[in-house]
């Protein structure tokens, strides 16, 4: 009987979502008439963003409830191949859809790590936590470590490492929402944020995982079509093929030709490239030598420079006619001005480190471990094989990706669920490097070597958002725009593809709401996360166990509340790019959580104290490295081993492992029943799943 209504249930799925996309085909179509008809970009930005949101809404406030299981893991219905679109869009956050490409753009080959490291990852996933955790049948995974170890500290630690990185990862996602948001509407980027955050909310706080998961596969299909249609569009346009993996390999020879001749001083093109380098190289000249004077005369230094700055304001007013833009600029700078020699010191060595990476050739794209030297080469091949650790090991110690595990019906569909997800994100991956490469084909061959005049206006709509993605200035006053003038962002590739090819504005719209819907799915997953680690592990489990359901899911949704403002907040500082923040995240979960889970899962003899002693000592270690070396913090120490603090990971799973180790042999062995439950676990009945209840 219960297999009839499963199956029943599914049946009702398939159908409610194809009429699901076949409405989002009708919308767009409806829009691009709009578009036709002389309704304004702003307007359509409008629409996109009202809609999908509203939409979005809607799931969840059909989707309410105010039961235990259904808030926490969709009541244990979730079929296979729905979950595993769920976790695909829940996966693929802002960094999959907005920075992956980009990364591949800026990087080339090097760009590769993210994409090996994800998509491995989930074969960790598969052989090693899915199952088990899904045969173990908690709501967290601080749950799991709370039974498998034995008191509340190993879950306290949990719901602490939980925190941490989805925090980190949550707050990537909602600067995503922010800049798609306000480029697309006009909205100032901070009111970009709270709309989406509106959309966010609607979703998670009245149906909690129930309400996010059949949102997200909503979210899947917006954010796979939007990814898709520009990238063929391009692929039809260079090579009249509709599959941009096969016409990859002509736009990256192509690429590289361009390449060569950029980079040869002797050809035109060249030469112009040239001239702008040692503009740069100049300038990166001028500020060592003031650095080198600050370290002999700090007061005499900063004296000059500051009446030099001075002289640059007086003689801009006097200017006849006067230019009210350059004595704008000449105000800033002095205004601008450091406070003192550590300031000063800091400022010229920041803009001595742009100018030097300006004034570098180009790098070729498809080169890998380029340095230059063999040194450079082997710390490039070093970090691209760390990262690539790092991502795999930490996509298999995800809380917000493994809990999607708990929320299928059995131990066989949540295996089925890692194949499905799998597919899923594949379907993005392999399309994301042709993405890079088409890109970069126009950008090479229609921007370059164009006019200033006769600047698209994306260019100065970009710009406009931030001008540290989009920014070309005339450096050598020929009026032809060079690379070395351009600056631009690896956030922007994406979103700004569909103009950069000069297709229909509401294509660009279309990748707005695919890049919101992947934003707005993981920050969804992230939020529910913290939210549901301090509410169910740490109010429920901890301070009050016999508290009525109402009240345990009130705390739930007024945690998640908070949680979405603090992340807010600290998303309007901007403490680093979108890949960053997700890579670290993943160095985190890997440091903290992977040794305790494996170790949980495939040896009997780990314990409680081993536990508590690994996962302070891997995250430790991991959150040290990443204060030493990463600039947001300002402490600017050694690396170790030149690996970069996106890898610290690697420092962290191998202490955690060690930790656990050392904890173990120091205590005396778990319980027998917890040892049958690492059986119970490890060697599952498919046909006959056992969930622990809770209640």
């Amino acid at each position: 009987m219960a297999t009839q209504s499963q199956s029943a249930f599914n049946s009702q799925l398939k159908k409610y979502y194809t009429f699901y996309t076949g409405g989002f085909i009708a919308f767009v179509i409806i829009l691009a008439i709009l578009e036709q008809m002389g309704v304004s970009n702003k307007h359509l930005g409008y629409l996109f963003l009202l809609a999908t949101i509203g939409l979005y809404a809607g799931i969840g406030i059909m989707s309410r409830t105010q039961d235990v299981a259904e808030y926490y893991v969709a009541g244990r219905r979730v079929p296979a191949f729905f979950n595993g679109m769920a976790t695909g869009a829940d996966w693929m956050s802002a960094a999959s859809f907005i920075g992956m490409a980009g990364t591949l753009y800026l990087s080339g080959y090097d760009g590769l790590a993210f994409i090996m490291g994800w998509t491995g990852g989930y074969v960790l996933v598969a052989l090693f936590l899915a199952p088990y955790l899904r045969k173990f049948g908690q709501f967290t995974i601080p749950d799991f470590l709370g039974a498998r170890y034995g008191g509340n500290i190993p879950r306290l630690i949990g719901v602490v490492a939980a925190i941490i990185c989805s925090f980190t990862y949550v707050v990537a996602q909602i600067y995503g929402v922010g800049l798609i948001t306000s480029r697309f509407t006009g909205l100032e980027f901070g009111i970009g944020v709270f709309v989406g955050l509106g959309g966010i909310l609607v979703c998670s706080f009245l149906g909690g995982m129930r309400a996010v998961t059949w949102t997200q596969v909503a979210q899947y299909i917006i954010l796979i079509v939007a990814y898709l249609i520009p990238v063929v569009w391009l692929s039809m346009k260079h090579t009249g093929v509709p599959v941009p993996q096969l016409a990859y390999g002509y736009a990256l020879e192509k690429v590289t030709a361009r390449e060569k001749v950029l980079n040869d001083k002797t050809s035109p093109d060249g030469a112009r490239e040239e001239s702008v380098r040692q503009i740069f190289r100049d300038r990166a000249k001028a500020a060592e030598d003031k650095m080198a004077a600050l370290e002999k005369d700090a007061a005499g230094t900063l004296a000059a420079e500051k009446a030099k700055l001075a002289d640059k304001v007086t003689a801009a007013k006097a200017a006849t006619p006067p230019d009210p833009k350059a004595i704008e600029a000449a105000e800033k700078a002095a205004t601008a001005f450091p406070a003192d020699a550590a300031a000063a010191k800091a400022a010229w060595k920041k803009d001595a480190d742009g100018a030097k990476g300006r004034a570098a050739p180009i790098k070729p794209h498809a080169d890998p471990f380029q340095g230059k030297d063999e040194k450079a080469q082997n710390i490039a091949r070093l970090n691209f094989i760390t990262l690539v650790l790092c991502l795999m090991v930490g996509t298999a110690a995800l809380p917000h990706i493994l809990m999607r595990y708990y929320t299928t019906p059995s131990v066989r569909d949540a295996r089925k669920s890692v194949f499905w997800s799998l597919f899923f994100i594949f379907l993005l991956y392999f399309t994301a490097p042709a993405l890079a490469v088409l890109a970069k084909f126009d950008i090479y061959h229609l921007l370059v070597g164009s006019k200033f005049s006769e600047l698209p206006s994306w260019v100065s709509a970009w710009a406009a958002v931030d001008k540290t993605l989009m920014n070309i200035s005339d450096i050598n006053k020929d009026g032809i725009v060079q690379l070395a003038e351009i600056v631009i962002g690896g956030d922007l590739i994406v979103l700004a593809t569909p103009e950069i090819a000069g297709l229909p504005y509401v294509i660009s719209g279309l990748v707005a709401a695919g890049g919101l819907a992947a934003a707005l799915s993981t920050a969804d997953g992230l939020l529910l996360t913290i939210a549901n680690a301090l509410s169910h592990d740490v109010y429920y489990k901890m301070i009050d166990p016999h508290a009525a359901t109402s009240r345990r899911l009130g705390v739930a949704k007024t945690l998640l509340v908070v949680v979405a403002l603090i992340a807010a907040y600290v998303t309007s500082l901007k403490p680093g790019d979108i890949l960053f923040l997700v890579g670290a995240a993943f160095s985190l979960a890997a440091s903290g959580f992977f040794p305790a889970l494996v170790c949980g899962v495939f040896w009997r003899r780990a314990n409680k104290l081993g536990a508590i002693i690994g996962m302070l000592a891997g995250l430790g270690v991991c959150m040290y490295y990443m204060w030493l070396t990463y600039p947001f913090f300002g402490v600017n120490g050694a690396k170790w081993f030149d690996i970069n603090p996106i890898s610290a990971g690697i420092f962290g799973i191998p202490v955690g492992f060690l930790g656990i180790v050392i904890g173990t042999y120091l205590s005396s062995a778990p319980p027998k029943e917890v040892q049958d439950l690492v059986d119970h676990v490890r060697y599952p009945n498919l046909e006959g799943d056992i969930d622990t209840k809770m209640t």
